[in-house]
């Protein structure tokens, strides 16, 4: 499969027009246009949706008219992505239920809460709050019907979502601590959002910083967190998500590691490899060229990989700058990444070392964990089950001609 079947280009024989508004020119009895048997219809995309979907009409309209507003060319090759991601994030349910969540929970609360709060927000400031937080689980909104005997009994995300939020929100209205500066701006929405612990959220589990760093209304972030639990609205950020950057993979599966390790991850872990070939280091193919804190803010600290590639340079003769170097690497989660003098000299020290190109993409090795999970996985894991998922949902695509 090539870029312009995966991305999303502009269809050869529609205006942009007629993309955006669904006005596709085919005959009303007809399965494919004439002019572009590319393009899917949603009677279409309803077929290739698993037969266990109990709505699949439904889900087919939101994705077709999600795939329009987006202007994403509706090819086999595109819905059966979107297809397959929704099927191993939810199986197509807009709140999925997670066996053991309340349970899970519980222990998390148990045996890390004071860690997860200094954590986040340091020892002067997270102690004292966790011992609250602690407090308040326990005892509110009564003794009988605690916080934490509600959190045992949840069963999907959604009900464990809201109820850190009501915990958050009677925090904010109850919590004063005059005696540590700064401490009580923190309680209530802002530390609410900074310390819940769910952070990917609905049918495609989007993480809720994406959905607000991309988002199309204006909404607080409690409700756009709601609205990530609808069928539109967790399929509408996580098709966003999924499909709207450029990327030179030659396979979808490469995409879908990405989806799970961040975007380029697939890019930026054949970069660490080159990089292992080109020198002595032993850099783990996380595609993580920067260190990142929880925030996901770029650390000062440098990264093996930005030493390796220092000390690379030095021996190499490569006059680029300190500065330079960690101003490339700022672009790593960007396809303007290629373009930089960093990438570039890799590329051809790599070539003239191996007289072969740089790979564009390998898997990236990250291990999976959380409490939604059952035991830790790896993207490798998770990106085999969902091309699995793909080549199913192609194989449903050939059929439609003569369905």
């Amino acid at each position: 499969m090539n870029k312009s079947d995966f991305l999303y280009p502009i269809c050869r024989v529609l205006t942009v027009l007629a993309v955006s508004t669904g006005l596709v020119a085919c005959g009303e009895n007809s399965l494919f246009s004439k002019d572009d048997e590319k393009i899917l219809k949603e009677k279409q995309i309803k077929r290739l949706i698993p037969s266990h979907v109990s709505n699949r009409e439904s889900w087919a309209k939101d994705m077709n008219d999600i795939m329009d507003e987006l202007k994403i060319e509706k090819s086999k090759e595109n819905v059966c992505s979107i297809v397959a991601i929704v099927d191993q994030e939810s199986n197509f349910v807009a709140s999925p239920r997670v066996p053991g969540l309340g349970q899970k929970a519980v222990a998390e609360v148990n045996t890390r809460l004071k860690e997860k709060f200094t954590d986040k927000l340091g020892a002067t400031i997270g102690t004292p709050i966790a011992g609250y937080f602690e407090k308040v689980l326990k005892t509110q909104p009564t003794p009988e019907n605690s916080y934490l005997k509600q959190m045992a009994k949840v069963k999907t995300e959604q009900d464990l979502d809201v109820l850190y939020r009501q915990i958050f929100d009677y925090m904010s209205k109850h919590y004063h601590v005059s005696a540590l500066t700064g401490a009580a701006k923190l309680v209530g929405q802002d530390i609410g959002e900074r310390m819940n612990p769910i952070t990917t959220l609905g049918s495609m589990q989007v993480l809720v910083r994406y959905a607000q760093d991309h988002e199309r209304d204006r909404m607080n972030v409690n409700e756009l967190r709601d609205y990530l639990y609808t069928q539109y609205g967790g399929m509408y950020y996580g098709i966003h998500r999924l499909m709207l950057y450029k990327a030179d993979y030659d396979k979808p599966i490469y995409r879908f590691a990405d989806y799970n390790s961040g975007m380029y991850s697939s890019r930026n872990a054949s970069f660490q490899k080159a990089l292992n070939t080109l020198t002595d280091a032993d850099l783990s193919l996380d595609g993580d060229l920067l260190l990142y804190d929880k925030n996901e803010d770029v650390q000062s600290t440098k990264s093996s990989t930005e030493l390796a590639l220092a000390k690379l340079f030095a021996q190499k003769g490569v006059i680029i700058t300190a500065r330079q170097l960690r101003s490339d690497l700022r672009e790593e989660k960007t396809e303007d990444f290629e373009k930089t003098q960093t990438y570039l000299a890799v590329a051809k020290l790599y070539k003239q070392k191996t007289e072969k190109e740089m790979p564009y993409a390998v898997m990236p090795q990250v291990v999976i964990s959380g409490p939604k999970l059952s035991r830790d996985y790896n993207t490798n894991w998770y990106a085999s089950r969902v091309n699995g998922r793909y080549e199913s949902c192609m194989h449903r695509a050939k059929r439609l001609k003569t369905s």
